[in-house]
């Protein structure tokens, strides 16, 4: 029997709508993803809102740094994108408990990525986790290992996922009890981190698959889950590859 490993849609299903939007995340369920992958940032006014940048002005057109802004501010400012020097768009940033609430309603596991806003105001999203139940499936990821330290803390029943980077320390994965799995770049699907990972029994999620990689046909039985832009090309992936058994 092929083993389902579950496809979370990056950002939304940013390839075909506005990233880290509500549409993003609906149209991730209309092509039948498994989960969403989100960023976690925190306001002045200490609530947490789902965008990925810590500067707003890619997406807004507004140069301020998002935990400068009040929450009236971060609920006013339209997202989108620039077209031809102009900036068009319509959409709002959304919260984070709102998301979770649609999540939960239907269904769908988060991967909720904890970015550099948080690291001095971490409460926030500490008080979220413990008020709401996670969708069965989801966790919490990060580049910052004392963000997932103090969640595991404040959280422990919260799964947590250590992004790695080329300066992590793969030698002491065993050791980092407060980390449950390991988020890594496609480009680290070799053999040596994989084996580090299933030693450590530590289960890897990869980002950045675009459904082209010769690997998808026959994961490594640590993989727990596909970070893609192309949901609907793993789903796919995985459909057919039922078919053939």
């Amino acid at each position: 029997m092929v083993k389902h490993i579950p496809v979370y849609a990056h950002r939304g299903a940013s390839a075909y709508v506005l990233e880290n939007s509500m549409e993003a995340f609906e149209k991730a369920i209309a092509l039948q993803a498994d989960g969403i992958e989100l960023d976690v940032q925190c306001s002045k006014d200490g609530t947490v809102f789902v965008f990925h940048d810590l500067n707003l002005k890619r997406l807004t057109g507004v140069d301020k740094f998002i935990h400068e802004c009040s929450d009236k501010e971060l609920s006013d400012f339209r997202i989108g994108r620039r077209v031809f020097l102009r900036f068009i768009g319509n959409k709002r940033i959304p919260k984070f408990e709102k998301v979770l609430e649609w999540a939960n309603k239907h269904s769908i596991k988060l991967n909720i990525e904890v970015k550099e806003s948080l690291i001095d105001n971490l409460d926030p999203l500490i008080q979220l986790l413990k008020k709401h139940v996670l969708p069965k499936g989801s966790h919490v990821s990060s580049f910052h290992d004392i963000l997932l330290r103090e969640i595991k803390e404040g959280c422990p029943h919260v799964e947590t996922a250590i992004i790695v980077t080329r300066k992590f320390n793969w030698a002491a994965l065993q050791s980092m009890k407060h980390i449950d799995a390991v988020h890594a770049h496609k480009r680290y699907y070799k053999p040596r981190f994989l084996q580090v990972c299933e030693d450590a029994k530590k289960p890897m999620r990869f980002y950045a698959i675009d459904g082209k990689e010769a690997f998808l046909q026959s994961p490594h039985p640590i993989v727990a889950g596909w970070i893609t832009d192309f949901p609907d090309r793993l789903v796919k992936n995985q459909r057919n590859q039922k078919k053939k058994v």
